[in-house]
């Protein structure tokens, strides 16, 4: 088959490999029938993630047919259409049974480590992948939801709702900014209103992704380089600052903007993957009594969140801006990796 094979920092190849096979009785095999492309991935190929070695097929997110089953897998059958969530999960350890899959104990890839597609075991972006532990980290997909809906699902939705929302603890009336209105903080932003955000705030360079911002929840926008851009934040507040400053880019400087709009009692939610560190003035921030979030997502609301695509009650629609075929993958990586220049946003790769 054909994959993205990672060959260290800056190489990447479309390229044969071996097919995958069942390797445990709880695998699954499946075909990939939509998969894209995460700003972790981006990542990875700048040499952020150390622990991805070259050889490894990249990707973590993929809507796809099953072809093959373990002999333990009994829910699950051949033919079944499936969302791959980017966190294994076992169903059996002490993280698994407290919904906290980022840390599950199984022993695929790394114990207590949930991300393993294309971080340590070979990932989505390729013709067929092996899931471990099926029956607990695959999701059947309802007739009528289309794939590029359905692969949002993977990863971006439950991120930006989990580890911003929901970490960020968005309250109802909450004035909410998202730095970042990339594919996470788009999620961000349309499920923001599930916990009765009164405003959100898109505060992006791109003029294109403020635009967007405002197609699937934001209410107001805001250039972080204006040279009043804090004063316009402010002023959609009571003048103390943001409820919630939820962090979606993963650089010192949009950490620091966090830091500068966030109200006393406030929280930070990071959810952006930081390859560097970054400077924290716990010095002025103890006494304003700020609650600061981070973490890799459990992929524990997948379900709830896939009933309300089923439903249309959140604009999925709106987040692929390109698509491509799995023959164009080097292309589809070029286009997302330039989105200031693209205006991507989400890639859907699909089969030809």
């Amino acid at each position: 088959m054909k994959a993205l094979v990672y060959h260290g920092p800056g190489q990447k190849a479309w390229e044969e490999v071996p097919n995958p096979t069942i390797q445990a009785p709880t695998d699954v095999i499946i075909q990939v029938d939509t998969t894209t492309i995460c700003g972790s991935d981006l990542h990875i190929l700048k040499g952020d993630v150390p622990a991805v070695t070259p050889g490894r097929i990249l990707g973590h997110e993929a809507v796809g047919t099953i072809t093959e089953v373990g002999d333990a897998v009994t829910t699950l059958a051949v033919g079944d259409r499936v969302i791959v969530s980017c966190i294994k999960s076992c169903g059996k350890c002490s993280f698994c049974k407290k919904g906290i899959y980022s840390h599950c104990l199984g022993d695929e890839g790394a114990s207590g480590m949930g991300w393993v597609f294309g971080h340590l075991i070979d990932g989505t972006q390729a013709e067929y992948v092996r899931v471990p532990y099926a029956e607990n980290s695959v999701y059947k997909v309802p007739a009528g939801v289309p794939d590029e809906h359905a692969v949002m699902l993977s990863d971006i939705l439950p991120t930006g709702f989990e580890i911003g929302v929901l970490y960020g603890q968005v309250k109802p009336g909450d004035v909410v900014a998202v730095i970042g209105a990339g594919p996470v903080g788009s999620a961000a932003i349309m499920t923001a209103k599930l916990q009765g955000a009164a405003r959100v705030i898109a505060i992006d360079l791109d003029d294109n992704r403020r635009a967007q911002a405002h197609k699937i929840g934001a209410t107001h926008d805001v250039n972080p380089a204006a040279p009043d851009w804090k004063e316009q934040v402010l002023a959609l507040t009571d003048g103390l600052g943001v409820d919630v400053a939820i962090e979606a880019v993963g650089i010192p400087a949009t950490f620091d903007t966090c830091v500068q709009i966030v109200r006393p009692g406030g929280n930070i939610a990071n959810v952006g993957v930081h390859g560097a560190p970054v400077e924290l003035p716990i010095q002025n921030l103890w006494i304003h009594n700020i609650n600061i979030s981070m973490g890799l997502v459990n992929t524990n609301t997948l379900a709830m969140l896939l009933n309300l695509v089923t439903e249309k009650k959140l604009p999925v629609d709106q987040l692929v801006t390109h698509r491509f075929t799995l023959d164009q993958m080097m292309d589809a990586y070029d286009t997302f990796s330039r989105a200031a220049e693209t205006k991507a946003i989400k890639v859907a790769i699909t089969r030809d």
